[in-house]
């Protein structure tokens, strides 16, 4: 069945890069939730949240894939041009896709997103991207840094979304259980407060179609 079922997966991401992409990303975007919920014992709390389940699958197969392919073309395709070779293109990609524009934007980007998913007006969103943004960045930097060296080193191109999806469910689980639902104040922007859960799990979540095109030293 898993011979199967990669070949199939193989060869829908070939035809069918950005659908399979989405259905990929929406789905374990949903498990993600569906664990962090489980986790952090919000279910026993006040049962399990369908709109902030549906807000996570919605973002992870539909507004997320596009860009996050263009990113990683793009990624790719600088890497080439700039003649990077093999064994410093891991360094270069994190480098540039951590610090120089991505991370900011992807992330600023998932909080706009999540903030019009939940009816926020637009002073609204500016107010949550900026009371967010830096402490996801630098909970991004500590935890994904290491992992895309891994991934940018190891993994094909083409499997990069997998990992990274992988990885973002023991992410988020982990901020599940390090940082559970207060109680006391769980009455007051609860939607707002646990959708940031996962919130370092969105910066990274696709990879491009195209091969690994870097240089080989």
């Amino acid at each position: 069945f898993y011979k199967i079922f990669g070949i199939a997966y193989e060869a829908s991401l070939a035809k069918r890069p950005i659908l399979t992409k989405s259905i990929t990303g929406g789905i374990l975007y949903g498990l993600g939730d569906f664990l962090g919920q489980s986790l952090s014992g919000e279910i026993k709390l006040n049962g399990f949240d369908f709109p902030r389940l549906s807000r996570a699958m919605l973002f992870g197969g539909v507004f997320y894939p596009l860009p996050a392919h263009l990113h990683y073309n793009f990624l790719e395709s600088l890497t080439v041009r700039m003649g990077i070779t093999a064994s410093r293109a891991p360094f270069f990609k994190a480098f540039v896709e951590q610090f120089v524009y991505w991370s900011y934007l992807s992330n600023g980007y998932y909080h706009a997103v999540l903030g019009a998913l939940q009816g926020m007006g637009p002073s609204a969103i500016y107010q949550r991207v900026s009371d967010t943004l830096w402490d996801t960045l630098k909970a991004q930097w500590v935890f994904w840094i290491p992992v895309q060296l891994l991934n940018f080193k190891y993994v094909p191109v083409r499997h990069q979304l997998n990992f990274v999806l992988v990885v973002s469910l023991a992410w988020t689980s982990f901020l599940s259980i390090a940082f559970p639902p207060d109680l006391k104040a769980k009455a007051q922007n609860t939607a707002d407060s646990q959708d940031q859960l996962s919130i370092v799990a969105a910066t990274t979540a696709t990879e491009p179609t195209t091969q690994n095109l870097t240089p080989r030293k």
